[in-house]
């Protein structure tokens, strides 16, 4: 392959390079996230850069999680000193759902996700349609940096306004699409409907929800070649398909382990477990940051030449917490909008995705009149959540006693 079908010569390292060049920049960060950041100081007392004599040193720092980051930002706002460069350094402070703050930096894609759309055949000079979300969280601005350091034109589409979207994209004529998977197949269906011409569209970086194999398959035949990545708002870019489409590979900037979820401890490679990160940001340090999401290591590399490790993609979560429409959703969100309204006996959130497209309705027991309780409910989820979503009032005793507060009955085919 040309060199041009790479987007940097850190892709195609010998992997004994990449160990090398990534245990240095390991004990460069933990040396910038002790002199600079009051929590990472505490958290890596005992841990000598000097000393540290491999990768797999990592394994004996324990690992923090969203939960530890709300804590901290909580007790010392705005970003609970986790932070290693002065807030007023920074470009913006987004938040995401669980009231967890996350920054970003003047710095050239600092998300690193130039590197997702590079792979998903995006080039310089690409018109990408972007609809995720510019208004409180970073995703918009993910995907607007990234193409900005590929040096791409954007058109900021955000959220909604699906018949307005078609038209414009009818008349600047995008080459690529950055958002969810379902949105897409909103805007191809509703295109189809306009009989607006969108023929233009012909790559898309989807991300932020499963990506059913139908549906991809649906995408393809319809002209777009479809490829999905994996990331958080915290941590940037952790994995991405190539036009090989053969497992998602580890991005550059981050090392990843793959374990246990109870314990901490790596498994073996194959085995599935937690994907805990950790990052070389020098704004935002996080050290073995475990994501809840579930994964293996694949054995040996891609077809498209990319040496990096490969993981199978999302199997699953550790906990009840899940994706919905992009956005987290975590029991305590559920159980935080049923201490709204004391009403509500018990409560769980039942998911479920027909014809692909996210739906959650909040099943809530009442003993009692309800009376206007549906509509009040309805307004606390889109106030916690950032979602809209359907209220069920059902009997006292109605749900089971599992201990569940999200029943995610959505199948992907």
């Amino acid at each position: 392959m040309a060199a041009n079908d790479f987007y940097d010569t850190l892709e195609t390292r010998d992997p004994d390079q990449r160990r090398r060049e990534q245990l240095a920049a390991l004990v460069a960060q933990i040396d910038n996230a002790k002199q600079n950041s009051p929590v990472w100081a505490e958290r890596l007392t005992d841990m000598n850069s000097a000393d540290f004599g491999g990768l797999d040193a990592l394994a004996a720092l324990p690992r923090i999680r969203k939960t530890d980051l709300a804590d901290h930002q909580k007790a010392a706002p705005p970003l609970g000193g986790l932070n290693a460069v002065p807030v007023s350094d920074m470009a913006h402070i987004f938040m995401s759902p669980g009231n967890i703050f996350e920054p970003d930096s003047a710095n050239a894609d600092h998300w690193r996700f130039g590197r997702a759309l590079f792979a998903a055949g995006v080039r310089k000079g690409d018109i990408v349609h972007n609809t995720f979300s510019y208004h409180l969280t970073p995703a918009g601005m993910l995907v607007e940096s990234a193409a900005r350091a590929i040096g791409c034109p954007v058109f900021p589409a955000g959220v909604g306004n699906t018949e307005l979207q078609v038209q414009a994209m009818a008349h600047i004529r995008p080459n690529a699409y950055g958002g969810t998977p379902s949105f897409l197949k909103i805007l191809l269906d509703k295109a189809a409907d306009m009989d607006a011409d969108i023929s233009s569209l012909t790559k898309a970086s989807v991300g932020a929800e499963p990506l059913p194999p139908s549906l991809r398959k649906e995408f393809i035949e319809r002209g777009v070649f479809t490829t999905q990545s994996y990331g958080t708002a915290d941590l940037g870019l952790v994995s991405y398909e190539s036009e090989a489409m053969d497992g998602m590979i580890l991005d550059e900037g981050v090392i990843v382990e793959i374990v246990d979820p109870e314990s901490g401890v790596p498994v073996e490679d194959g085995e599935v477990g937690e994907i805990t990160v950790t990052t070389f940001n020098p704004v935002y340090p996080l050290f073995r940051f475990a994501t809840g999401d579930l994964s293996a290591i694949m054995p040996g590399g891609s077809p498209c030449g990319r040496t990096n490790t490969r993981i199978r993609g999302w199997l699953g979560r550790a906990d009840q917490s899940t994706k919905v429409r992009a956005m987290f959703v975590h029991p305590k969100l559920v159980a935080d909008v049923a201490s709204r309204h004391p009403e509500i006996a018990k409560a769980r959130l039942v998911l479920t995705n027909p014809e692909n497209r996210d739906t959650m309705v909040l099943h809530c027991e009442v003993d009692g009149a309800a009376e206007g309780l549906a509509d009040a409910v309805a307004g606390s989820i889109q106030t916690v959540m950032k979602l809209r979503g359907e209220v069920e009032i059902i009997a006292a005793g109605s749900l089971p006693t599992d201990g569940l507060l999200i029943d995610d009955q959505r199948t992907y085919d």
